[in-house]
C-alpha cells in the first residue's frame, strides 16, 4: 500500500486528485490537504468584484465530492513539509506520513513587500473570492462617489491576464452604469510593454491590447514599480528600458486594484534543495524535484524561470490549460513508480487563455506557453466573452462530477492538435 498526499485543493490540487484516481492501486490511499472544503473558480473573481457573479455561484463543497470519489479530505491545512521524513505537519499539530506527495497548494500573495499594498492596506484584489467579494464593496462605493481609477499588476507579479482582465470589466460595467465619463482611468504594470504578460506577448497581445486601451481611453505606465499606497494616492516610479529611472508619478485614485507578486507558502519556503529563494518548488521535466524523488509539484507553487531580464521583475504566469498538462504529466508519473516503472511523462506546457472584457475578448493561444513556440496566436472579439462564460459553466460542472478531462474533452483537444503531454522521440 502507498499513501499519496495533495496538499492543496484550488485549481491544480482539486485536478491533481481526480487524475491520480485511475492511476492508484486498489490498495493504495490519495489524501487531499486543504484550508477548508470550499472551492471557488478564481477565474469567475473578477466578475464578483463588479457584482456580475454571487460567490456561492462559483463556490464547490468538495467535502461530499471527495467522499464520493473516495479520496481522503484534511481540511486542517499543511503547516510544514518535512520531506526528509516523509511527512507533512497539519495545521493542528498532527501529521501525515506519505510514500509520494504533491505540492499544489498555489502561492502566497506577498501584499506586505509594499507599504499600503492590498485588501489591509488602500488597494483591492481579486487574487480569492474573499478579497472579490470585499472589492465588490469597494467599487460600489465608486460607483456612488466616481472618481480616478488605477489598475494593474506591481513588481514581481506573474498574473497578468486577470489585470487586463478587470481593467475592462470594470470599464465595461461602468459604461453600463453611465458613469465612465467620470471616471478617469490608468493601467499600471511592471511589464516592458503593454500585453507581454510575462510571456513576451503571444501572437500580437501588444497591438490589441494597446488598441483596446486608445479606443477605451485609458492610460499606461509600464515598466513600473509601485513604492508605497497611501490613501488614495500611489507613488510609482517608471524605468527606462535600460533600467535607469524615468519618471516619478504620483496618481490619486478613488479605487485601486493592483495584483501582488506571489511567493512559495509558508510551508514549503525555505526547504533546501525543495525550493528556490522566492519558495516555489523546483521541478525537473517530469514535474519531480531532484533532490527528492518522491515530491512532485504542480500549478502556481512551480519554479519558473522569467522569459528574459526585464528593467523591472516580471514573473511567468501559469495558466489554467499549463496547470492540467503539468497535472496529467504527474498522475501518470506516479502511476508509473506505483508499478516500479521510471516516470517518462513530460508536461507540454501548452497555454490556452479567455481574457474576458465583459463585451468583447481577446483569447491567445501558445505551444508551448514558454517561447520559442511552435504555435503563437491571439485574437480578439465579442465571441472570447461568450467562450468565457460557457467555460466557466462546463468547468465548475466537471468538478462537481469528480471528472478531470471527459472523453468529449479529450476528443476535441485532439482535434485541435492541443496536447497535454509531450511526445517524446527517441533515437532509431
Amino acid at each position: 500500500m502507498a499513501e499519496v498526499v495533495v496538499i492543496g485543493a484550488g485549481l491544480s490540487g482539486t485536478l491533481m486528485a481526480y487524475e491520480l484516481l485511475p492511476q492508484l492501486r486498489k490498495e493504495d490511499r490519495l489524501s487531499v490537504v486543504s484550508q477548508g472544503a470550499v472551492y471557488h473558480f478564481v477565474p469567475s473573481n473578477p466578475w464578483v468584484a463588479v457584482g456580475w457573479r454571487k460567490r456561492e455561484e462559483i463556490e464547490i463543497d468538495l467535502a461530499d465530492v471527495m467522499k464520493r470519489k473516495g479520496v481522503r479530505l484534511l481540511t486542517q491545512g499543511a503547516r510544514r513539509v518535512h520531506p526528509t521524513e516523509n511527512h507533512v505537519e497539519l495545521g493542528d499539530g498532527t501529521s501525515i506520513d506519505y510514500d509520494y506527495l504533491v505540492v499544489a497548494t498555489g502561492p502566497e500573495l506577498a501584499f506586505d513587500e509594499i507599504p499600503g499594498l492590498g485588501p489591509k492596506g488602500h488597494t483591492q484584489s481579486i487574487c480569492h473570492v474573499d478579497h472579490a467579494t470585499h472589492a465588490r464593496e469597494a467599487f460600489e462605493k465608486l460607483a456612488a462617489n466616481p472618481g480616478p481609477v488605477v489598475i494593474g499588476a506591481v513588481q514581481g507579479a506573474s498574473c497578468f491576464g486577470p489585470a487586463y482582465e478587470f481593467l475592462f470589466i470594470l470599464e465595461t460595467e461602468l459604461r453600463r452604469r453611465k458613469l465612465r465619463d467620470r471616471v478617469p482611468m490608468t493601467f499600471v504594470t511592471s511589464e516592458p510593454y503593454i500585453g507581454h504578460l510575462g510571456l513576451d506577448g503571444v501572437g500580437d497581445t501588444k497591438g490589441l491590447l494597446e488598441s483596446e486601451m486608445r479606443e477605451k481611453h485609458i492610460k499606461w505606465i509600464t515598466n513600473a514599480r509601485v513604492e508605497n499606497v497611501a490613501p488614495g494616492l500611489m507613488s510609482v516610479e517608471e524605468f527606462a528600458d535600460d533600467g535607469t529611472s524615468r519618471k516619478a508619478h504620483e496618481l490619486p485614485f478613488a479605487y485601486s486594484m493592483m495584483l501582488p507578486a506571489f511567493r512559495g507558502v509558508e510551508a514549503v519556503r525555505g526547504i533546501e534543495k525543495l525550493t528556490n529563494p522566492r519558495g516555489f518548488v523546483v521541478v525537473d521535466k517530469h514535474q519531480q524535484n531532484p533532490a527528492f524523488p518522491n515530491v512532485f509539484a504542480v500549478g502556481v507553487c512551480v519554479a519558473i524561470a522569467p522569459v528574459g531580464a526585464t528593467p523591472v521583475p516580471v514573473g511567468v504566469p501559469k495558466t489554467g490549460f499549463m496547470i492540467e498538462s503539468m497535472v496529467t504529466a504527474t498522475a501518470m508519473n506516479i502511476g508509473a513508480l506505483l508499478r516500479g516503472k521510471a516516470p517518462t511523462a513530460q508536461p507540454t506546457w501548452n497555454a490556452i487563455c479567455l481574457a474576458d472584457f465583459g463585451d468583447s475578448g481577446v483569447a491567445f493561444l501558445a505551444q508551448p506557453q514558454i517561447p520559442p513556440r511552435n504555435v503563437n496566436w491571439s485574437s480578439k472579439g465579442e465571441w472570447v466573452h461568450l467562450a468565457k462564460v460557457a467555460f466557466e459553466k462546463y468547468f465548475l460542472r466537471k468538478m462537481r462530477r469528480g471528472e478531470s478531462e471527459p472523453f468529449y474533452e479529450r476528443f476535441l483537444l485532439d482535434r485541435l492538435n492541443i496536447a497535454k503531454i509531450k511526445e517524446v522521440r527517441t533515437g532509431t
